[in-house]
């Protein structure tokens, strides 16, 4: 066999040796976390429950309620005091479950172990699974494994033909169907023959055909189309059985005949059949042309994606019908996404899903003899897309063809290759086959080869006949392929068509009838032999065929001969030939010499001249059709087989030569095809790297061809990123590079001697290996040997390991280490010289082939210090720090080419770690690091370097050993050996059990010399953490998100790995990681203030800035961060203390909520994780102030992890419009400044996963942009509705997640309690503990936590119950308000928790000094501001909790004969009865005036409780202020200044303060009510009384001045001197002269303002309302007086009446009810609303008059009078009034006096009225007069609707006058407030 063949077939066929690193899964460049995986993990989660998604929405259920018990019970039900009703409510409502064993005396210790044990049980394993990924770019070390090489196919299309029909059937007919490109003028794919005759019309044929294959039976074939566009058109040409006669003639009866008319043409159709029969006997084997018409695939295409129904009719030629093209975007079919690009022009067409269609062609074009090209073709369909096409004005043919179109199958059945091979293995052979039809893509292809095709393909196209003499008309061609010289020769070669064996020896064209110059049409489709000899050739052989039967006629003659070689000068011979004729037999041994040649003694056809037009085609993977790559490969092979001399072309090639031939031809690799070099690049790499790794003996001596070699690799390569930049993944390698290494690239054999025949032939052995990364023992790694079939698009046993990017070529022929020569030898150096040449740019292939050295040298089981010679350790030493120093010197100027540098000497380095010696390893890492870091410090702007040295640490952390790698197991003692080789097989179990106890804690928990000496990569990404995140590095803002998200990405990898999934393990892990809590204390400052969005409290600062100062010592010194960087390592003290000294009140740059939020995150799997013990050493280690820190760090991950809801996941969901990429990429390009490189480049690759499946054109350098931008707008679009099931899962993850992470948080506070209780001292950062525990009450929580939460709290009280009752009092009021919010929750077991922790909070009150009055208060006062404050609040549920402290209190043996349960029970029940009067207050929200007066009446009910009564005085001082009634706030806040004066009056005897209440009688009477002289008075200095900021002096000057203020707003300034006379005396002691100024100046406002005011100033109005009726309830037969505002009328009121009409108002006034005060000691004259009617009008008559009279006259003043008396609509004013009062004589008589008042009034009002307007009309000007027509109108309709009133009299009021009983003053009253 020919050598290259043999290399061809072995690198189809052979197995690729793949190696399985064996835990290379769990590394995070393969471990991303993606969304599916998360869902994955969080598989099983528990439903937290949490109140805020309990609670029904809006007030449904509230109002049923409510309903009922404003029914049940009104306000006076429960008057103040009614203790008996408010104790049957209760005793009769049910408690909530006892906690068991609450009041038991149980040690602390116990107590504290039980909690843990259920604070720990049941705990979600991994935090990360709850937190979604940062949002980042794809991530530095993602790798994905290469594509598999497969062959290429384009989207593929499964065509069925289903049926042929005409309307005659009278002889077979034969189909063929073809896919042409018009635009590319080119046959897109081959042909596929079928035949749809019905046996009997097949039976005709049975003389000339033998029995047919099954594979030529075909009827369904799939096509391929790469470039799928408008231009593609699917031709059926049909023949016929050659017959006398043209083609028109014959194709008559078709048109002429209806097949309805079968009946009536009968005879004549006999006859044709029988004619047919008489043809089919003499001529079957031949065949003429018969007709053809074409479909356009994308109508049907796109049609059938909008068709409604399952088939279309296609008619062609009578109007095609024409789709609509609507463009669709999906991914391709089966292939390479990036080779299908379409022209920039193109729409996208996509053949993947469409609906398939059944599509009827129901016309035909009969074939003309003279157009049967296939230019003449491409013409026609050109035609046929234009509206007026031609061939629709022809006469057609009409037949019933039917072809089913669809999208082919990924796996079809019984499919047959284009080599009639099965695609996969069926053993049934009988079935009918679907064929794979091969594609001539219309451009070119990008893919190697991997499966073996040698086909050929011969069209003849023309033959010139015109000058032959003698009769040659009916011509027909004979091809033949021959291997020899005898007619016996033909070779079985030539496929058949339909109905037909597989193959024959020879392949006839149509016949033109009667045509000397014919034209074919014909493909004739060739296996070509593997080995070529110049034997083989093809012989066309000219016939005259004779179609009338004549006497002594022989059936053809031959007119002529010609042939072509197949091979010259070794090349296989291809492409367009013109050929001339020979009129005999070619003589003797013709078959090597071209036609061309004139053989002597020959007669030719015109003399010698080209006449018959030919062309062949090749689709062949053992010829690479390429000049320069058959040189090549044939002077490889040359020096293979040492046979020389070496024929190439026309050249002899001697020995001697060989050097400078090979090198000519190497360096001429760079003149040939892309495309062929693509399709052979497995071979033409592995050829070129035997050269490099090999160097050949050429006459007897060693030949270097490495440089060469490797330059002519370094250009293929750089053609192949620039030609196909489309094709590159994110590190900008290029898939066919990738691939080829990962599966194709083998390491030759080194040693020539070996016997085993290699691969190249070169006598070396092939290594079946490749890189084993893996850990140290052979255990874990897996060598597979597998092999896809070529033909199946993907292996599933392929098991993969990633290769490293490609670099720009550039990086290779720039670095400097190229000029290394491969002139040192040795076994092993071999390897390397030519891969150290390679400076990055295929890292992975030394490094596979360093795998190869050492699996075949048995050196896998070597220690890893012995498996490579020092020499070789040295070179890459050498290579590495090259590379670095090249990134260093030029990371300014070729961004690009650095980034990829940088990340393949990373990725070369994560590499080298399975393989190499560790230590080895590191020192290179750290040669790295000192030459980035020396360079870092003199730049004024480092981050782009600091960018670059993050992403090279990201992918060497990304190795999947990075936790053994850092030695988690031992102590911070120096190793004994740099790298002990711990294999990870055993690591799991013996690595994870060292003791901790004897090193110094502090070393554990600091980036100190020996932590990142013993756990160095984590000691790298630690310090790089630090370093970016300290406020003071400038210029590093930027990477803040790179770097958090590089520790986020790393903690989230350990804890999904399931190496580490035992607990223990995971401690070990945590531990790599304890100086992260430092790092994170650090950052304090800087981190989002999370619990700003919740304004209950900002961030609680235990430490104020400034107090950070206090403790010197940083946490990373310069000199620290200086060995960290690697410059020098000083031997260190220990720094003092963790907190960086930060210049004081510096403005620190806050970090975004994003990098905060996954700080945190970090910050708690830590926590989570680490060993206890070993936290709490630390934490006793700690300072007071450090502790602090770490306590406002948990304060703020209570918010950060808060759960949102599911509420706000609905809206969200509404809301959410997906922040757009573009935006964020912009955002990111002004911080970083310029566009790196790498970013450029995961850009580019991402637009070319955006684009259409399809892309553009290879050629083409367009990036698309507007389809990138259109993906972006359909992806916003489609995702933006959740579904209800998303929602759910959201909310789930998010409960989990705050529950775990408020647990964590738990443990944590846990472990500082210890500290404190362990060490004794301390005690001053319980307060912070308590801080966070109620801060975290305060939270959104699920009932799980809370249970734990109350029992810590509950641990906490009992072990230090002084803290909370002595020193933090503010705390202990803060936890009464959350255990009571929480003793109203409307889960029962939150209930129960919270309401044994009230219960128990108030036993030890009562213990420690056996009076719990401070508890007391404290929960009284809770109580008020939970009702005042929360919305959602349900007294039920709280009745049900006071209900269990009090069923505790009676279980309670211990403290039964103590007072306790009396004042519990008393507690309980004043608590319940300001629960039912708050609760009515909540239902009085609407009505201002009545919660005004209920909150009067609890006020009143807090006279005991002078800190209540107070709350509640300024609640409704609030209250009139929010409603602007400033005079009755200014009386509330008098009202307080008097209490507060009271007791302090009792607390400090000052002279200058007021005496108490009496002093302030002069601005209100009532304020004695404040005084304190009853008996059950608490004395202030009782513990917990008048405690409130306002029972102090600065707390009464404060209400005062406030009281002024109000005063002075409601107008009142005589009071505003009351109050001031107050304060100036305290003031005065006080020297206060700015204070007193101001008071001055205040005084002289109000005395001015009384004398200017004079006369003008007006306060409210009053009205005197009366409830009558029964459906007022407790309201009934109450009167009430209500103030409006100041200039407010009866009739103005009345009309604003909205009471229903079964409510009855006194005196039949209906007015709303507004503004409820109820006046402070005054004298009410109380009028019937008659007369205020009365002195209404009268004082509108009086107006009227002295308008009319006022002289000078005012036009303006009167007009307005007159607007406001007869201008008024009907509703209001006069007329309104006269209907109520006038329209029915009252049926009381003591009304009728008024009744008659009332009625003069309006006589006189109406004389009134015409006097004015009388005045008006003399006084106005033409512009008015319409107006005063307008004011006339309204006067006379007003007039006549008064006049029946008016003249009703009351006749009783003429008989003599009755005495007046009764007087209309009522006795005087006071109300009181």
């Amino acid at each position: 066999m020919d050598p290259h063949v043999r290399d061809c077939v072995r690198s189809y066929t052979e197995d690729w040796a793949i190696v399985n690193r064996k835990y290379h899964k769990l590394g995070t460049g393969f471990n991303p976390n993606t969304l599916d995986k998360q869902k994955e993990r969080q598989k099983g989660l528990p439903k937290q429950v949490f109140e805020s998604d309990e609670a029904p929405d809006g007030n449904s259920y509230h109002d049923e309620q409510d309903d009922l018990k404003r029914r049940s019970m009104s306000i006076d039900d429960t008057p103040r005091g009614s203790w008996a009703c408010s104790i049957f409510d209760l005793k009769n409502s049910l408690p909530d479950a006892l906690l068991p064993n609450l009041l038991d005396r149980t040690p602390n210790e116990e107590i504290d172990h039980h909690n843990e044990d259920q604070r720990k049980s049941n705990r979600h394993k991994e935090l990360f699974a709850l937190h979604p990924a940062p949002d980042e770019e794809e991530p530095i070390e993602r790798l994905s494994i290469p594509e598999v090489p497969k062959e290429h196919f384009g989207q593929r299309l499964l065509v069925k033909c289903l049926s042929l029909k005409f309307e005659i059937e009278i002889e077979p007919i034969f189909a063929s169907l073809a896919l042409y490109d018009v635009k590319e003028k080119k046959k897109i794919s081959e042909n596929f023959y079928f035949d749809l005759n019905s046996e009997q019309m097949k039976g005709m044929l049975r003389p000339h055909v033998p029995p047919a294959a099954i594979s030529t039976l075909a009827r369904s074939a799939i096509f391929s189309i790469t470039y799928p566009s408008q231009d593609v058109f699917l031709v059926i040409k049909l023949e016929k059985v050659l017959q006398q006669g043209d083609i028109g003639e014959c194709a008559e009866p078709y048109m002429i005949f209806k097949e309805s008319d079968a009946a009536k043409n009968k005879e004549k159709l006999e006859k044709l059949k029988c004619q047919a029969e008489q043809f089919c006997q003499r001529l079957g084997k031949y065949r003429m042309p018969f007709a053809w018409t074409a479909i356009h695939l994308m109508n049907i295409v796109s049609s059938a994606g909008s068709l409604e129904r399952d088939s279309t009719e296609v008619e062609v030629g009578t109007g095609e019908r024409k789709g609509s093209w609507s463009e669709r975007r999906n991914s391709s079919i089966v292939g390479r996404r990036s080779l299908e690009r379409t022209t920039s022009g193109d729409e996208a067409c996509n053949l993947t899903s469409f609906r398939p269609a059944t599509l009827t062609v129901t016309n035909f074009f009969k074939q003309e003899g003279d157009r049967l090209s296939d230019e003449d073709l491409y013409k026609f369909l050109a035609d046929m897309r234009r509206p007026s096409s031609v061939l629709r004005r022809l006469r057609p043919i009409t037949a019933q063809l039917k072809i089913d179109i669809s999208p082919a199958p990924e796996n079809p059945h019984y499919c047959l290759t284009p080599e009639l091979l099965q695609v996969k293995l069926y053993p049934d052979s009988r079935v009918r086959p679907t064929r794979e039809i091969l594609e001539f893509p219309a451009r070119d292809v990008y893919v190697p080869n991997t499966t073996y095709r040698n086909l050929l393909y011969v069209y003849p196209q023309s033959l010139n006949f015109a000058n032959r003499q003698g009769s040659a008309r009916n011509i027909t061609v004979k091809v033949q392929f021959m291997y020899g010289e005898d007619p016996s020769n033909a070779m079985p070669v030539i496929f058949g068509k339909s109905s037909c064996p597989e193959f024959s020896k020879e392949a006839y064209t149509a016949v033109v009838y009667h045509n000397r110059s014919p034209d074919f049409h014909e493909e004739i489709k060739i296996k070509l032999p593997a080995t070529l000899t110049d034997h083989h050739h093809l012989l066309f052989t000219f016939y005259h065929v004779s179609c009338q039967q004549k006497q002594n006629t022989p059936l053809e003659t031959p007119v002529g001969y010609t042939w072509i070689p197949m091979l010259q000068n070794g090349r296989l011979k291809t492409g367009q030939f013109c050929l001339p004729v020979s009129l005999e037999k070619p003589p003797q041994a013709y078959s090597v010499l071209s036609p061309e040649v004139p053989l002597p003694g020959m007669k030719w056809v015109d003399n010698h001249k080209g006449v018959f037009n030919v062309e062949v085609v090749a689709v062949s993977s053992l010829h690479t059709q390429d000049p320069y790559l058959d040189k090549f490969f044939a002077l490889v092979h040359a020096l293979d087989e040492h046979m020389f001399p070496v024929r190439i072309g026309d050249m002899r090639i001697m020995e001697n030569n060989l050097e400078n031939e090979l090198k000519s031809s190497i360096s001429a690799l760079n003149s040939s095809q892309l495309e062929p070099v693509v399709r052979f690049l497995h071979l033409l790499l592995d050829k070129l790297i035997l050269l490099v790794v090999r160097p050949p003996v050429i006459a007897g001596q060693i030949v270097n061809l490495g440089q060469a070699s490797f330059e002519a690799m370094a250009s293929i390569i750089n053609r192949l990123h620039k030609n196909l930049d489309g094709n590159q993944d994110q590190h900008g390698r290029n898939s066919l590079l990738a691939s080829y290494i990962y599966y194709v690239f083998r390491l030759p054999n080194t040693y020539p001697n070996s016997p085993s025949p290699g691969p190249g032939g070169l006598g070396g052995s092939v290594h079946y290996a490749t890189m084993a990364r893996s850990a140290v023992r052979p255990a874990s790694l897996n060598l597979t040997r597998t092999r896809s079939r070529s033909l199946s698009n993907s292996n599933p046993d392929i098991s993969g390991t990633p290769t490293s990017p490609d670099d720009e070529v550039r990086s290779i022929i720039g670095s400097k280490a190229t000029d290394r020569s491969c002139n040192r030898m040795s076994s092993h150096t071999e390897t390397s010289s030519f891969l150290q040449t390679l400076t990055g740019r295929l890292p992975t292939k030394k490094v596979k082939s360093m795998v190869h050295h050492l699996y075949f040298a048995d050196k896998l089981d070597a220690s890893r210090k012995n498996r490579f010679p020092e020499r070789f350790m040295d070179d890459v030493t050498a290579l590495v720090s090259t590379i670095a120093g090249d990134i260093v010197s030029r990371f300014q100027k070729d961004t690009e080419m650095v980034e990829r540098l940088n990340t393949s000497l990373a990725f070369f380095l994560n590499d080298l770690l399975s393989i190499m010696d560790r230590g080895f390893v590191f020192v290179l890492i750290k040669t790295c690091y000192k030459q980035v870091s020396s360079k870092l410090y003199s730049l004024t702007n480092p981050s782009n370097l600091a960018s670059l040295r993050l992403d090279f640490l990201r992918i060497i952390c990304s190795h999947e050993h990075y936790v053994t790698l850092n030695l988690p197991c031992s102590l911070l003692t120096p190793p004994a050996s740099p790298s002990p080789s711990v294999s990870s097989a055993t690591s799991q179990s013996s690595g994870f059990s060292t003791n901790v106890q004897d090193q110094k804690i502090a070393n554990m928990f600091e980036l100190s010399v020996p932590f990142r000496q013993q756990h160095y990569l984590a000691g790298l990404v630690l310090t790089e953490l630090a370093v970016i995140l300290d406020p003071d590095a400038e210029g590093l803002f930027g990477l803040h998100k790179k770097v958090i998200n590089m520790v986020h990405n790393l903690l989230s990898s350990h804890d999904s790995d399931p190496r580490y999934a035992d607990p223990q393990v995971k401690a070990r892990v945590a531990m790599l990681y304890l100086p992260l809590i430092g790092v994170i204390m650090e950052t304090v400052p800087q981190l989002y203030d999370f619990t700003e969005s919740h304004n209950q409290r900002g961030r609680p600062s235990c430490v104020a800035a400034d107090d950070y100062e206090g403790e010197s010592g940083s946490m990373i010194s310069q000199t620290v961060a200086m060995a960290i960087a690697g410059t020098s390592v000083p031997q260190l003290t220990r720094p003092s203390s963790f907190l960086l000294t930060s210049s004081s009140g510096r403005q620190h740059s806050t970090f975004s909520t994003e990098s905060s939020r996954s700080l945190l995150i970090c910050l708690l799997w830590v926590l989570k994780n680490a060993d206890e013990s070993v936290l709490q050493k630390w934490f006793t280690d700690l300072s007071v102030l450090q502790l602090n820190r770490l306590l406002d760090l948990l304060y703020l991950c209570v918010s950060c992890f808060e759960y949102k809801g599911k509420k706000v996941f609905e809206r969200m969901n509404s809301l959410t419009f997906k922040k757009s990429k573009d935006m964020r990429a912009k955002l990111e390009e002004a911080i970083l400044g310029s566009i790196g490189a790498r970013q450029e480049m995961v850009r580019r690759s991402r637009g070319q996963l955006e684009r259409s499946p399809s892309g553009s054109a290879f050629g083409s350098q367009e990036n698309l942009r507007w389809r990138k931008d259109m993906t972006h707008w359909r992806q916003n679009t489609e995702k933006l509705d959740k579904s209800r099931a998303e929602i759910e899962h959201e909310a789930l993850i998010d409960g989990n997640l705050a529950t775990e992470a408020n647990l964590i948080i738990l443990d944590t506070l846990e472990i500082v309690v210890q500290t404190v209780s362990v060490t004794e001292s301390k005690e001053s950062i319980l307060g912070g503990v308590l801080k966070v525990l109620l801060h975290s009450m305060a939270c959104n929580q699920s009932a799980l936590y809370l249970q734990h939460c109350f029992a810590t709290q509950r641990a906490l009280v009992s072990k230090f119950p002084e803290l909370l009752f002595e020193e933090e009092t503010e705390q202990c009021a803060d936890l009464c308000l959350r255990l009571l919010r929480h003793c109203s929750s409307s889960i029962s077991t939150i209930r129960s928790h919270a309401s044994a922790s009230l219960y128990l909070l108030m036993r030890q009150n009562f213990e420690i000094g056996n009076n719990f009055a401070r508890v007391k208060m404290q929960v009284t006062m809770s109580l008020s501001s939970l009702v005042g404050t929360s919305q959602n609040f349900n007294e039920e549920f709280l009745r049900r909790s006071l209900k269990t402290i009090l069923t505790y209190a009676e279980e309670d043996l211990e403290l039964r004969e103590t007072t306790f349960p009396d004042q519990v029970q008393d507690l309980v029940f004043n608590l319940h009865m300001i629960l039912s009067d708050t609760v009515k207050m909540k239902e009085h929200q609407e009505d201002p005036e009545m919660l005004i007066d209920l909150m009067y009446r609890i006020a009143k009910g807090y006279q005991n409780s002078p800190d209540l009564r107070l709350t509640w005085l300024q609640n409704m001082a609030g209250k009139h202020s929010e409603r602007s009634n400033h005079a009755e706030s200014a009386q509330c806040l008098v009202h307080s200044a008097a209490l507060v004066a009271e007791y302090l009056s009792m607390l400090e005897d000052r002279k200058y303060l007021p005496v108490g209440c009496v002093t302030f009688q002069n601005i209100s009477s009532n304020v004695l009510e404040e005084s304190a002289v009853s008996d059950d008075v608490v004395s202030p200095d009782e513990e917990g009384i008048c405690s409130g900021k306002y029972f102090t002096e600065a707390g009464l000057v404060g209400l005062l001045e406030q009281a002024a203020a109000s005063f002075s707003m409601a107008g009142m300034y005589e009071a505003v001197n009351e109050v001031y006379k107050v304060l100036i005396p305290i003031h005065e002691a006080n020297r206060d002269a700015k204070k007193l100024s101001t008071i001055h100046g205040k005084l002289q406002e109000a005395f001015s303002k009384i004398v200017h005011q004079d006369g003008k100033r007006m306060f409210g109005t009053y009205f005197r309302v009366g409830f009558y009726g029964t459906k007022f309830g407790d309201l009934d037969e109450q009167e009430f007086v209500y103030k409006e505002p100041a200039i407010t009328k009866l009739a103005e009121i009345s009309h604003r009446s909205c009471i229903d009409p079964s409510f009855q108002l006194s005196s039949q006034t209906h007015r709303e009810l507004r503004g409820l005060f109820k006046a402070l000691q005054r004298v009410c004259i109380i009028l019937t609303p008659i007369e205020v009617a009365i002195e209404d009008m009268q004082k509108k008559t009086q107006e009227l008059a002295f308008a009319t009279h006022q002289d000078p006259a005012d036009p303006k003043m009167l007009q307005m009078v007159l607007q406001g008396s007869v201008g008024t609509t009907v509703n209001q004013g006069p007329l309104e009034v006269a209907q109520v009062f006038l329209s029915e004589i009252p049926n009381d008589p003591k009304l009728f006096r008024h009744h008659n008042k009332l009625r003069l009034c309006f006589k006189d009002f109406t004389k009134r009225c015409e006097d004015a307007l009388r005045k008006n009309k003399s006084l106005i000007g033409p512009d008015q007069k319409e107006y005063q027509r307008e004011l006339e109108r309204n006067y006379h309709r007003l007039k006549e609707a008064l006049q029946p009133l008016i003249n009703r009299k009351i006749p009783q009021l003429y008989k003599a006058v009755l005495p007046v009983t009764c007087h209309s003053r009522m006795s005087l009253r006071k109300m009181d407030i």
